[in-house]
């Protein structure tokens, strides 16, 4: 579990890829591995992966990944390149101040990077959902709502709009946060990772598994609800 509160920026130094996927290795990340160990999660841009090798010393500190190839096809990091930063959070501990939202790592589907502008010292980001949905990937768009939480490139921000007609939705970086990840520094047209906030998804599914007459008899009772209210009227 993580908070979507990004604590470093670390640089990728190595990529080396065969038909099961890909091993990441990114470097400048000695402050975040001084507790780390094999088999930990950290997530990258927004996806949590397993620490397979690191070095907290050489070089600045580096550490390695493995990408499955649902994972390249999920995210973006499959295009990432040597050189790129990459925002990058620890898993969550058990006494830690909470300060971003739920975040579990597991990207969702990816949105594109649509406009940017200026706002005072502030941005504001319009990105655009993928236009086709498939069992595999549904509409995010259900669970997007203006000042809502939504995480992108594993970072917790609030929705400033959204645009279902369009499938657009905006946030908003101040400066302290432009500073703080990469997002701000995307090009228009770069894809970023999306995970919608997992309250909205068990909300959903609670609701649609009573009205479908399941989730203990919760159905009967929403249309006990139903008749009363009509009885009132004299319906």
């Amino acid at each position: 579990m993580f908070t979507g509160l990004i604590e470093h920026l670390g640089t990728v130094s190595a990529i080396e890829l065969d038909s099961r996927g890909c091993t990441l290795t990114i470097s400048d990340t000695g402050p975040i591995l001084g507790d780390c160990h094999v088999g930990d999660s950290i997530a990258v841009n927004g996806a949590c992966l397993t620490v397979t090798k690191f070095d907290a010393q050489q070089n600045g500190g580096w550490f390695e990944v493995w990408l499955a190839n649902e994972t390249l096809e999920r995210t973006d990091l499959g295009e990432r390149k040597v050189g790129d930063q990459l925002n990058l959070e620890r898993a969550m501990g058990p006494h830690v101040r909470f300060g971003g939202h739920f975040v579990q790592g597991h990207i969702d589907d990816t949105a594109t990077l649509i406009s940017k502008t200026p706002d005072g010292d502030s941005l504001r980001l319009l990105f655009q959902l993928n236009e086709t949905t498939t069992p595999t990937r549904p509409t995010l768009l259900p669970y997007l709502i203006p000042k809502g939480y939504v995480t992108v490139d594993g970072t917790s921000l609030t929705l400033t709009e959204v645009d279902d007609g369009k499938r657009t939705f905006g946030i908003m970086l101040i400066q302290h946060t432009q500073e703080k990840i990469t997002l701000g520094r995307k090009d228009i047209g770069s894809k970023v990772n999306i995970e919608v906030d997992m309250v909205g998804k068990y909300v959903e599914k609670s609701v649609l598994a009573v009205l479908n007459g399941g989730g203990g008899g919760g159905g009967g009772l929403i249309e006990k609800i139903v008749q009363d209210v009509l009885a009132k009227k004299g319906i």
